[in-house]
Order: structure tokens, then sequence, then C-alpha cells
């Protein structure tokens, strides 16, 4: 990840005019508390309201409007609002390297390139600029494939196995429509990507859709590959729903926690959700690809529809439980980047940044529900992931609150355009900066280990802490006291290494002064007192 110039961060009072003082976090505050601002918001007005608070009922207050937000400080109680006062300095933005991430997977090799097709996404306006595909295929042979997938999305490499060389390739449907359509490039380039590994007889092909909707996807023009055409493929349909059923099983969850809990029926009530449901299914979906590239009995192509919701969600978790790298705080972060930004999921669509219809169908939590398959995956292996829930959530907050450019828009190509690494600040640089405070005490690092998490109802439970932290009544979880007294030994022992280090430096020091040189053997060992 490299860098390029941005400012430092600051902050403001919004009450300009008042006297200011600083606070110990480095954050400018008037000595009437008033609501500190982040670089470039302005205020635009304030007004004292009475503000009907679900859960403490009226309460007077002062609003303040800025071209950023609304603040709500009240005169009588305390109500929390949001504002991320983090102070951290940045050098820029973060910015991902592919070829830097393909060289770490052993890429180019004599099977798979790296091709700049799409340097000007002119092959897919959707998909990164450089694509990895199989050696033996031609730009010509990419052009001609892309017109038989939804949205030009052809498949391309998201990650081979260390050992075993089988791959996880990722695209959207096939273009068969109602009347079996074939395409034989499209054949032959599947073909060609099984035969990339000579050890493997067939390609796996796992359409995250229910079998029902990929058969009604036909009436459309999509579809997906049969038996009769694709030869040396097997086909799973991993019945995961689209992005209309997600939102709806969302709206419930909200319904159920706010801005009551009902405890009487909870246990129903989260039930007719389904949303642990979907979280199953995806993390079901999630391992059955990991298994069969692990065990390298096959590669394994994954689309759902456009191949920018399901599909992320799959390769980005399947990677995750596959490759050690992706479960640190700076590999996670180039997952993200890599799978779910620069293949194009449609961040600006999916949460409805700077758009006003809220019953907008394009809105649909995918990329929250990743994050809480990650999470999920956390609390079974609590020592196998470097960042800890703090580092999720933060990711979730800044998802939906545009101070960061890291999730605007839909895709590359619209960044690019927009300038956004030249306009905005990364997510990352504030993470980076502070990493400490995202860091799982319990993090033992593990080179070769697959994890496979268990996708059974039992095992998975609603993320308390993120979905129900904003009600007063539900206690917040405090921090668990074995993680902090394992963070203080922790500390304790890096003081004291940091003490050994110095006693050995200065002890190095006198043995090699010729004036403090010992007389005899005796004295030949240096006397270095620890802890230990």
């Amino acid at each position: 990840m490299a860098s390029a110039p941005a400012s430092k961060y600051n902050s403001h009072s919004l009450e300009n005019e008042s006297i200011k003082r600083t606070s110990r976090d480095g954050v400018n505050r008037d000595l009437s508390e008033a609501v500190p601002r982040l670089p470039g918001e302005t205020r635009i007005t304030d007004k004292e309201v009475i503000y009907i608070c679900p859960f403490n009922g009226p309460i007077k207050g002062r609003v303040y409007i800025t071209n950023y937000r609304l603040y709500l400080r009240s005169l009588e109680t305390p109500i929390f609002a949001f504002l991320n006062e983090e102070k951290f300095n940045v050098d820029g933005w973060m910015v991902y390297n592919p070829v830097e991430e393909y060289r770490r997977q052993g890429l180019p090799n004599h099977h798979w390139r790296i091709s700049f097709i799409n340097k000007c996404y002119e092959l897919c306006d959707t998909y990164p600029a450089l694509l990895v595909v199989p050696y033996r295929a031609s730009d010509d042979d990419l052009r001609r494939v892309a017109t038989f997938r939804s949205r030009n999305r052809i498949p391309v490499l998201s990650w081979i196995h260390p050992e075993n060389k089988t791959v996880i390739v990722r695209c959207s449907q096939p273009l068969v429509g109602m009347s079996g359509k074939r395409n034989k490039d499209d054949e032959k380039y599947l073909d060609v990507i099984r035969e990339t590994n000579r050890q493997i007889s067939k390609l796996t092909i796992y359409d995250a859709r229910p079998n029902v909707n990929a058969v009604a996807n036909k009436a459309t023009g999509g579809g997906y590959e049969s038996d009769d055409a694709y030869h040396n493929t097997e086909l799973f349909f991993l019945d995961i729903h689209n992005i209309h059923v997600m939102r709806e099983s969302l709206k419930k969850v909200k319904d159920i926690v706010y801005p009551n809990v009902e405890e009487s029926h909870w246990l129903s009530s989260l039930e007719s959700t389904h949303w642990l449901e979907h979280i199953k299914l995806v993390l079901t979906g999630a391992i059955q690809v990991a298994d069969k590239v692990s065990s390298g009995k096959s590669s394994v192509l994954v689309h759902c529809s456009d191949g920018w919701d399901r599909t992320a969600q799959l390769t980005s978790l399947a990677m995750l439980m596959l490759d050690s790298f992706y479960r640190s705080i700076e590999g996670f972060e180039i997952l993200v980047q890599k799978e779910w930004i620069s293949f194009g999921h449609k961040f600006a669509s999916r949460i409805g940044h700077g758009d006003k219809n809220h019953a907008d169908a394009d809105r649909s939590p995918i990329f929250l529900q990743f994050i809480d398959c990650v999470w999920q995956m956390s609390k079974q292996f609590p020592t196998a992931f470097e960042f800890n829930e703090r580092f999720l959530i933060t990711i979730l907050d800044h998802l939906y609150s545009c101070r960061f450019g890291t999730f605007l828009y839909n895709c590359e190509s619209a960044r690019e355009k927009q300038k956004v690494t030249e306009r905005t600040v990364s997510l990352w640089s504030l993470i980076n900066s502070n990493k400490d405070t995202y860091k799982n005490p319990f993090y033992t690092k593990e080179i070769n280990r697959v994890l496979y998490p268990v996708a059974s109802m039992r095992h998975l439970e609603l993320w308390v802490n993120y979905y129900i932290r904003w009600n007063p009544r539900i206690k917040q979880q405090q921090p668990n006291p074995v993680e902090q007294r394992y963070v203080e030994l922790l500390a304790l022992r890096d003081e004291y290494i940091q003490r050994l280090e110095e006693l050995q430096l200065a002890s190095s020091a006198k043995l090699s002064d010729p004036s403090t040189s010992p007389s005899g053997p005796a004295q030949m060992m240096p006397h270095v007192h620890t802890h230990f």
C-alpha cells in the first residue's frame, strides 16, 4: 500500500466566535462544550428544540446543522450523537496495489498472466483495471467471452492455492436466455481455466442463487451453465437469496431491536427475521468453496447474477478461511479493497450515499452481512484474527458516514473519474495510524491453518454490540477482564524485553571498551538480571 500527499487532520469548534481550549484528546472545544467539527465541516445554523427520544421521552436540547450532519446536544441529560473524533495524522490515501498482492500469491506464472485489456475500463466498466486471466487466453478471446457474460464480467482469478494450485475464479452469469443460447468461446474459456491445473478433471461452479431464481433469470436473458454445454464442469446452487430479501430481513431486525427489545418473545422474534438463516447460508456456501479448493479436488468458479453482491461475499469469505494473511489488519484491508471495492460492489447504490430516496430498491445490506459473517468467525476462532470487534464496527460506521472516500461510488472507474484519491482520505489511514486500538490481544499467527466455522444456527448469534448498541436499556458488554489482564501482561512483557535489550547493549559496550576489559575468565560473564 502506497500513499499520496494529503493534509493533516485537525478539529475545530462549531462555535467559531467562542473561547476555545484543547482537550486531552487533541480536539479543540470551546468553554461551553460546543460540538467539535471535522476538517471542511462548517456550521450552517443551530436552534433549541425538543427531541422526542424513543427511549427517554421529550428532551430539551440544541440541534447543530452543518454541511455534513445534524448533531443534537441535550441541555438536560446526555444523548449519544454519532461523531467519530479520533485524531489522526495521515500522509495521504492508502492505495491498494493489485500487482503487489498478485505477486504475494506467486502471480503471474506460466499458467496465469496479468492482462491490461481493461486498463481504460473498455472491456468492463465495473471491473478493476488489471485482471488475472489464463495464459492461454488471448485478449481477443476475452472480448468474445465478455459478450456472453452479464455486464461483461468475465471469469477472472481471485485467489490461487500456494501448494495444490487450484484457484477461485469469479464472474457473472452467462447470457443463456430462454432459448438456451450457447457460446463456444465461453465454453472453451472455462475449459482453459480448468486445464491450468492438470491434476483436476472438472471445474466446480458455485451459483450463489437458489435454483428457481437462476431458472427465472433466463426470462431476462440470464441463466446458468448447463451440463450439456459445459462438459467438464459440475454445478451447485447455494440458495442464497437476492438483495431484496436481505433488505427486508434487516428491516425486521431493526423492528425487533428499536425502539424496544421485547424480551418475552425475543427468540421467536429473532427467528422471524431470518437474518441468522441468511448468515448461515452465506457461511455454508463459503465453506464449500474453501473446502473444494483446500482439498485440491477442483478449481472453483463463483457467480450470482451480476457478480458484485453474493459473489463478493463468497469469494472474500472463502479467501479469509483459506489464507491467514487476510486475517491480519493489513490483509483484511487488502481483501476488502480487492474483492469488494476494486471488483465493483455497488456501494453507492447499496448504501444510498447522497440519495434521499430511502425506498430505493437497489439498497441492500450485502457488505454489512459479510462483516457480520466475519464477526461470527472471529467468535468461533478467537485467536485467528489480528483485528478485534472495534475494527469491524469502525469499518461499518464509516461505510455509512461518508467521512472517507473508501466506500464512495460504485466502481473503480467512477472513483478515478471523480478523483476520489485526490479529494478524500482513506479509512485505512485512520485505522493504520493507531493499529493498537484495533488489535486482538489473543491473536496467534498461523501460516497454513484453514478455518472451517460451524455454520449451524446453534453456533450463530445476533451481533448485539453492533445492532443494539444504541439502546440505553441494553447493558453494553464491558471489556472482558481476561482480555484486559492479558493486554496488561503483554505490555509488561514488552517492557521487560526492552529493559533486557538495553542491559545487553550496555554490557556489550563495556566488553568492547579495552579500558574496562575483564582480566579473568570469571569476569567475562556479564551479570544481567531481569524479572523473567
